[in-house]
C-alpha cells in the first residue's frame, strides 16, 4: 500500500472528496428529475384540475359563444369535466373566480381594473386572480332607432336607456362613459337588461336606445336590425381621448361599414376583454391552456366573428391583471422562438 494512504488526514480528506462528489451527482440528478417532471406535466395531455367551469355571459352574447367553443376544446384536448356557466358578465364573474365557484371567466378590463384596485363594485382589491390573455375588443355599440332623433351620447340625456345586465361590463362602461360626457343615471331611466332584452325593448318601443357592448357583430344586434330601422349612435373621438387619459382601457374604435347596415364606419369606444383564472390554478395547468387556446384559436374563430381579433402577438400586451406563471411560461417560449 502507498505511503500516503497510510496517513489518517489524507485518508478522511480524500473520502470527504468522495462523498462530496456523490451528493452533488445526486443533487444534480434530482434538480434533472424536478425539472423533467415539471416539462412532463406541461406537456401531458391531461390537467391537475378535473374540472373547469367557464363562466360566460349572457345566452347570445359573443362571451357565452365563444366560452362555450373554448369549453368544447379543451374536453377534447383533455378529458376534462368542462362547462360554461351563464352568467351577469364581468363583475359576476369576477366574483364568481374569486369565491372558487367557477375556474375560468371573460370580463372586460375596466372592470378587471376595478377589481385589482379595489374600486366600484369591489370593496377591496382582490388579490386571488391572475390573467392568462388579452382577448379581443369588446365594441361599444349605442344604438337607437333613426326616428328617435337621437344621434350622439349628449342626445340620451331625458331617454329611457337599456344599459346592460346590472354589474355587467357593459353597464359598467356604459356609466363611465355616461359621465365622461357629463350624464349621470339621474339624467336619464335606466332599464336593467341584458342583450336579448334590451333588443325586444327596443323592437316594442318601451326604451329609446340601448348599450351592448361586446364583440362585433353582437347576434342580437343582428337580429334587431331585421325588423327596426337602426341607427347606431356615434361617440366624439375628441371628447373620448379626454376620457381615456384617465381611463387608459378605452380605446378609440370605428365600426366598420355594412356591420347593421350602416354605409360609413361609425366612431365608438373599445375596451378589450380579458381571460382570467384562479391564482390556485397550477403553472402546468395555466401552461397548457393558454397553449391549448392559441393552438386552437381557428376554432374560436368559426364559433364567433369577434375572436378574429385573438392574437399571440397581442396577448400579453396590456394586461390589467398579474399574469398567471403558466402563461408567462408559454409567452416566453414564443417569444424566444
Amino acid at each position: 500500500m502507498l505511503n500516503f494512504l497510510k496517513s489518517p488526514l489524507l485518508l478522511s480528506a480524500m473520502l470527504s472528496a468522495t462523498l462530496g462528489l456523490a451528493a452533488c451527482s445526486e443533487s444534480s440528478d434530482s434538480a434533472s428529475a424536478d425539472s423533467a417532471s415539471t416539462d412532463a406535466a406541461a406537456t401531458s395531455d391531461t390537467l391537475d384540475t378535473k374540472f373547469l367551469t367557464i363562466a360566460t355571459g349572457g345566452a347570445s352574447g359573443p362571451y357565452n359563444i365563444i366560452g362555450t367553443s373554448l369549453s368544447e376544446i379543451y374536453v377534447k384536448t383533455f378529458g376534462v369535466n368542462s362547462k360554461t356557466q351563464t352568467t351577469g358578465a364581468s363583475v359576476e364573474n369576477v366574483n364568481l373566480l374569486t369565491q372558487g365557484k367557477v375556474d375560468m371567466v371573460l370580463a372586460l378590463s375596466d372592470v378587471v381594473t376595478d377589481a385589482v384596485e379595489g374600486k366600484n363594485n369591489f370593496d377591496k382589491p382582490i388579490t386571488n386572480i391572475q390573467q392568462i390573455a388579452v382577448l379581443y375588443p369588446n365594441v361599444v355599440q349605442i344604438v337607437t332607432s333613426k326616428k328617435s332623433g337621437i344621434k350622439t351620447i349628449e342626445d340620451l340625456r331625458g331617454k329611457r336607456i337599456a344599459v346592460g345586465d346590472q354589474g355587467s361590463g357593459t353597464e359598467v362602461n356604459a356609466r363611465t362613459l355616461l359621465e365622461g360626457f357629463g350624464i349621470t343615471y339621474d339624467d336619464v331611466t335606466v332599464d336593467y337588461l341584458g342583450f336579448a332584452e334590451a333588443a325586444d325593448g327596443m323592437k316594442a318601443g318601451k326604451i329609446e336606445a340601448a348599450f351592448f357592448s361586446s364583440g362585433l357583430p353582437n347576434s342580437s344586434l343582428m337580429e334587431l336590425e331585421q325588423g327596426l330601422d337602426l341607427q347606431i349612435v356615434s361617440i366624439d373621438q375628441d371628447k373620448l381621448k379626454e376620457i381615456i387619459a384617465s381611463k387608459p382601457y378605452f380605446k378609440t374604435f370605428e365600426i366598420p361599414a355594412d356591420t347593421y347596415g350602416n354605409e360609413a364606419a361609425i366612431p365608438t369606444a373599445a375596451i378589450m376583454n380579458a381571460l382570467l383564472v384562479s391564482s390556485d390554478l397550477s403553472e402546468a395547468d395555466g401552461y397548457k391552456l393558454t397553449k391549448t387556446l392559441f393552438e386552437n384559436l381557428d376554432g374560436l374563430k368559426t364559433a364567433h366573428q369577434a375572436a378574429n381579433d385573438i392574437s399571440l402577438e397581442t396577448a400579453n400586451d396590456g394586461m390589467v391583471a398579474p399574469i398567471h406563471p403558466g402563461a408567462q411560461k408559454y409567452y416566453d417560449e414564443q417569444a424566444a422562438e
